[in-house]
């Protein structure tokens, strides 16, 4: 029974890993040295007086064409880190499409960061989600790494929204629930209406 237990559980912190990879280093929440990092979809937000500076995500989308948040600057922003194989990434790609083309007369922008993909196949999950939105082909890191001290670099996914001033206002590590991603959005568009 006790062995039984210990399977369970051991089953349980997989499915609660999701999709992050190996960041070369273990930390506490690395599931037994499998270099699995749990995203558990648990939200964090911040008060606008306790934001830190803003933060500016560019690269090239895997269309060629060159995307800088900062010219964003006005509209809230939300970043979604992802890539093809992600089980949880997949799951909420329909409420981050949804978000984008319901939202975005609101002055609500979504990007993506995908960190490994190869652009085939990362136009293949976009053609398959209909995703309106660009994704950046963040294969060196450096998109992740303007979010350093907001989100864990091997959280995969994870959703950060940026408040109209481009400072994270929220963060999400794991998949994002629809309902959730819609409330803080929420939260962010009224603070500036």
């Amino acid at each position: 029974m006790r062995v039984r237990a210990g399977a369970v559980l051991a089953g349980g912190a997989l499915l609660l890993a999701g999709c992050a990879q190996d960041s070369g280093s273990t930390s506490p929440a690395d599931v037994v040295g499998q270099g699995y990092v749990s995203g558990d979809g648990s939200v964090r937000t911040w008060d606008a007086g306790d934001r830190s500076e803003p933060v500016t995500v560019t690269g090239t989308d895997f269309e060629g064409e060159a995307v800088d948040t900062s010219v964003w600057l006005g509209e809230v922003v939300v970043l979604n880190t992802w890539y093809a194989a992600c089980a949880p990434c997949r799951a909420e790609a329909p409420d981050l499409v949804e978000l984008a083309v319901d939202r975005a007369d609101d002055g609500v922008r979504v990007l993506g960061i995908n960190t490994t993909d190869e652009p085939g196949a990362a136009q293949a999950f976009q053609r398959t989600f209909d995703v309106p939105y660009p994704s950046i082909d963040d294969r060196s890191g450096q998109a992740v790494a303007a979010l350093s001290g907001a989100v864990p670099l091997q959280a995969v996914p994870s959703t950060v929204v940026l408040d109209r001033e481009g400072r994270v206002a929220a963060r999400v590590i794991g998949l994002v629930e629809g309902t959730t991603l819609s409330a803080l959005v929420d939260d962010v568009v009224a603070e500036s209406t």
